[in-house]
């Protein structure tokens, strides 16, 4: 039974019990559903293939748990922002992997939504939530990371259809994905924010080359993509070629404040692991009972706490019909710093483990080396630290820069 099918069995007498009955019946469907191996905390664990991460996120779609706010008209649930952040919970307070189709679902489709044709959405969205098309996203370049305005990629007139030239470079997914969301500049380079276009460019396309890069974890999941000459058909162009970097900007700070709302709750997920492992060892179940790390770990509870607050707030100010604007980036900017503080400490903890270690802690080790890799990126991503304080600087405080 799908959480769609199970809400309706409810007899719902208020919006408050509307949520708990929705609450009640994802976390039956979660639990019921997502396999051992993949959850993180458990000895079971095995890294899912492309193929399983497929079906288990086609299955969680077909549940009512992705698209869930998305239109019906276009494949969604046509459910309320209040409920996405309710399967978030559920989902964030599970040690699962994370999507293979993030970008699709949480960056290319609501800017599809946002700017794309009919015709668009109509052909677009449905193949995202249904995992018949994966999205990398073509927005960094070798001299404009996270200074998206620098960008050299040229996408030119070809009679009706268009020719893109460039390179784009730490492009997630790239080498599974189908589709790349490219941001593109029509204009000259001193435009800077205009004439930027954006267009769903096809991987299988002539003069499209994708080259994985090894990453610190030793995966190759970052990517370099090499436009020479492609041609892409009028049809693809999403938006006005005037209107990337308005597009792109507006759904920026959506995702910076609310996509991948389950961080958070993940996080807490991993601070209790931590502890439970640590309890497992004579030697640190003392330490984590000592003044000094009570202290630190206390601290990474009331960071998380605020973390919910940051998506919460977002959350009703989005129902009540607000922007988020700006703010999007103090969210990113609290989880990235905070969760890289708490990856490191526990590291520093496992590290400090009796030897030989118990399968408690040699679970948890391969989970938080795992962890603490990845956040070292975290801070990079989705915008550098160094831009969300310029844009707070600039947005938020309103300070005069320097001259």
């Amino acid at each position: 039974m799908s959480v769609v099918e199970a809400v309706s069995t409810y007899p719902v007498a208020s919006e408050s019990l509307a949520g708990a009955a929705y609450r009640d019946a994802v976390h039956r469907w979660l639990h019921a559903n997502l396999p051992a191996s993949f959850r993180g905390d458990s000895a079971a664990f095995a890294p899912p293939t492309l193929q399983q991460s497929v079906t288990w996120e086609a299955a969680m779609y077909r549940a009512g748990l992705t698209g869930i706010t998305w239109p019906q008209a276009y494949g969604g649930h046509g459910r309320s922002l209040r409920e996405h952040l309710i399967a978030n919970q559920e989902i964030g307070a599970l040690a699962m992997p994370e999507s293979v189709n993030s970008i699709g679902k949480e960056l290319a489709g609501p800017i599809i939504l946002a700017v794309g044709s009919e015709e668009q959405k109509r052909r677009f969205l449905p193949a995202i939530l249904e995992m018949r098309n994966i999205w990398c996203q073509g927005f960094s370049e070798p001299e404009a990371g996270s200074d998206l305005a620098g960008l050299r990629t040229r996408a030119t007139r070809n009679g009706n259809d268009w020719q893109i030239t460039g390179q784009k470079i730490w492009t997630s997914g790239a080498y599974r994905a189908q589709r790349c969301l490219v941001l593109a500049r029509t204009g000259p380079l001193e435009d800077r924010h205009r004439g930027l276009a954006m267009f769903a460019v096809p991987l299988d396309a002539d003069g499209v080359r994708v080259r994985t890069i090894k990453s610190i974890d030793g995966r190759e999941s970052f990517c370099e993509v090499f436009f020479d000459d492609v041609e892409v058909a009028q049809a693809d162009a999403i938006g006005a070629p005037d209107e990337g970097w308005a597009a792109a900007i507006r759904v920026l700070e959506i995702e910076r404040a609310t996509n991948r709302m389950y961080r958070a709750w993940r996080f807490e997920n991993e601070l209790r692991h931590l502890i439970s492992a640590c309890k497992t060892d004579p030697a640190l179940s003392a330490m984590v009972a000592d003044r000094h790390y009570a202290v630190r770990l206390g601290e990474v509870a009331v960071e998380i706490e605020v973390l919910k607050a940051h998506v919460e707030t977002a959350v009703e100010a989005l129902v009540n019909g607000d922007k988020i604007g700006a703010r999007g980036s103090l969210a990113k900017l609290y989880w990235s710093e905070s969760h890289q503080r708490f990856a490191a400490l526990a590291i520093e903890l496992l590290s400090q483990a009796s030897l030989p270690q118990n399968p408690a802690i040699t679970v948890a080790r391969r989970r938080f080396e795992a962890i603490y890799l990845q956040a070292r990126a975290e801070t990079i991503y989705a915008g550098t630290t160094e831009i969300q304080l310029g844009i707070i600087a600039d947005r938020i405080l309103q300070l005069s820069r320097g001259k």
